[in-house]
């Protein structure tokens, strides 16, 4: 009777070290399936955050583009207006400078005759 309590016994044993085994398994796997369930969200989170920075650099660059085509434009009005003004001053001036030169250049002849 001992013998069978005896293989009774190692029969338990045996059955809770499966069972155990088993229950090892089943975590492991669980384990697993979290750990890549948590790497595809953080790739997913990475992903999201990257293209909504790309997002905001592409804005910012939109923007400085736009705000530089109007420093651009107002530049050049800018540049066009003097150029137009200085044009002005030159038409004004010009036929005193003329006068003045000839004035000079009559003058230095003269002195050269003397």
């Amino acid at each position: 009777m001992d013998s069978m309590r005896g293989q009774g016994g190692i029969q338990m044993l045996l059955s809770a070290e499966q069972e155990a085994q088993q229950i090892v398994t089943a975590a492991k796997n669980l384990k697993t399936t979290r750990l890549r369930q948590a790497k595809e969200e953080a790739e997913m989170e990475v992903a999201n955050y990257r293209s909504h920075l790309e997002a905001e650099y592409q804005k910012s660059i939109s923007e400085s583009s736009g705000s530089s085509d109007s420093t651009v434009k107002r530049l050049d009005k800018e540049t066009e207006e003097k150029i137009q003004s200085l044009k002005g001053t030159a038409s004004k001036v010009s036929p005193e400078i003329v006068k003045m030169l000839i004035k000079h250049i009559t003058t230095g002849i003269h002195e050269l005759q003397r």
